[in-house]
This record gives structure tokens, C-alpha cells and sequence, in this order.
């Protein structure tokens, strides 16, 4: 049985990866979207920024949201100021964070699922009257709906193991950003902590494998549908 310390760690991570993966899925698809169906100048370069982050280590990835995000950063302390937004050390700086590390992986996803979509089914469609918004929603939206829920869900697998950018950014506070990887990472630091570590190991192990399983199933489910229709 889980300690309700190890109990806080596992459901601060299942909000974190919940939050980040609910605030960042509109803003992917419609990064995906302009990847897929438009050109204009400096693709390459926008598309090689928000891949970045899957190729930067995660510490750096951490240390570039505390330059930008931070008390004293560029953006963060005008939040601060104006919003009264405050990032560091709290369970909204590790979902930013969190969001950040698996934004590549849904806008990925997404970007595929919809270069599979069929351009001719959107003109016909056109050529029958509908206007884009119309053969958006009952045309390419639900054709593109399998890479939008794999990619949620592999975001949400992702959130679920962010470590580097998290501790970098936000560090390791107890009840709010001390997810499941801090925790197993405080642990073996701790004189007995090899039990609480194993535990919070294996139920990573068995969020993560539920969730890639979940995805494929969703997947494949979805596929079945709209072929019936």
C-alpha cells in the first residue's frame, strides 16, 4: 500500500498531466494544422522550435522556462505583476513545464493524422456547398480524431515521467511540484527509502504502460468507426 505521501505524489502527477495535456491539445492542433497545410516563410525554422524540446535535454528545456518564466524573467515577472501569476515552486509551473516537454509528441500525432486525411473528400465537399468551417468539423476534424487522442495520451505519458525540465523550473516541493519521478528521485536519497522508491516505480510503470495502451485502443477503435461511416 501506498503512503499518503507517496498517494499526494501520484495524484499531483495525474493533475499535472491531466492539466497540461487539456491546455495544450487546442494550441497543438492548430500548430498541426499549419504545419500540414500551409507554407509560408521560416517553416523550417518554426518547425525545427517546436520540436526543440525533444532534443534539448530536459534540464535545458527547464533553465530556458526559468529565464522566460521566472520571477525575473522576461515574461515571468510581468505576470507576476500584471496577473499576479506566480510559476516557481508551484503545481502551475510543473504543469507548464510538463506541457512544454510533451507538446512535440501531440503536435506530432496530430500533424500525421491529418497529412493522412483524404484532400479530395474536403473539395468534394466544397464543391457541394460547405464552407471551410463545416468540412473542418464533419470532414477532416473527425478523420484527424485518432492522432488527436493519441497524442493526448501520449502527452499524458510523457507528463507523467517529466523530471529534468520540472525540477529545473519549478524544483522539488512536497504537495506541489513533487511529482512521481521527484519523488522516486527524493527517495533514494532518503536512509530507507529503496521500499517507497520500488513502489512509486511500479505504479510509473503501470501508468505509463496504461496510457500507451489506452492510446493504441483508442486508436484503433476510432480507425473501426469511421470506416462504418
Amino acid at each position: 500500500m501506498l503512503t499518503p505521501d507517496e498517494w499526494t505524489a501520484v495524484l499531483l502527477s495525474l493533475k499535472v498531466a491531466f492539466w497540461a495535456t487539456v491546455w495544450s491539445l487546442p494550441i497543438a492542433i492548430a500548430v498541426a494544422f499549419l504545419l500540414a497545410r500551409t507554407n509560408f516563410p521560416g517553416k523550417g525554422l518554426f518547425d525545427g522550435l517546436i520540436y526543440m524540446p525533444l532534443v534539448l535535454p530536459k534540464v535545458v528545456v527547464g533553465y530556458l522556462l526559468l529565464i522566460a518564466l521566472g520571477a525575473r524573467g522576461f515574461i515571468g515577472q510581468y505576470l507576476a505583476e500584471w496577473f499576479g501569476i506566480k510559476l516557481i515552486f508551484t503545481t502551475a509551473g510543473a504543469t507548464v513545464a510538463a506541457a512544454v516537454v510533451s507538446f512535440p509528441l501531440t503536435v506530432n500525432a496530430i500533424r500525421l493524422a491529418l497529412e493522412a486525411v483524404d484532400r479530395g473528400l474536403e473539395t468534394a465537399a466544397r464543391t457541394l456547398g460547405a464552407n471551410r468551417v463545416d468540412v473542418f468539423c464533419t470532414i477532416t476534424l473527425p478523420l484527424m480524431m485518432p492522432g488527436i487522442l493519441s497524442g493526448a495520451l501520449l502527452a499524458i505519458a510523457s507528463a507523467l515521467g517529466e523530471f529534468g525540465a520540472t525540477i529545473t523550473f519549478v524544483s522539488n516541493v512536497e504537495g506541489q511540484t513533487r511529482t512521481i519521478p521527484l519523488a522516486i528521485y527524493s527517495a533514494t536519497h532518503m536512509p530507507d527509502g529503496d521500499a517507497m522508491a520500488a513502489r512509486l516505480v511500479a505504479v510509473s510503470v503501470v501508468l505509463a504502460f496504461a496510457a500507451l495502451l489506452l492510446s493504441n485502443l483508442v486508436d484503433r477503435r476510432v480507425r473501426i468507426l469511421i470506416g462504418r461511416t
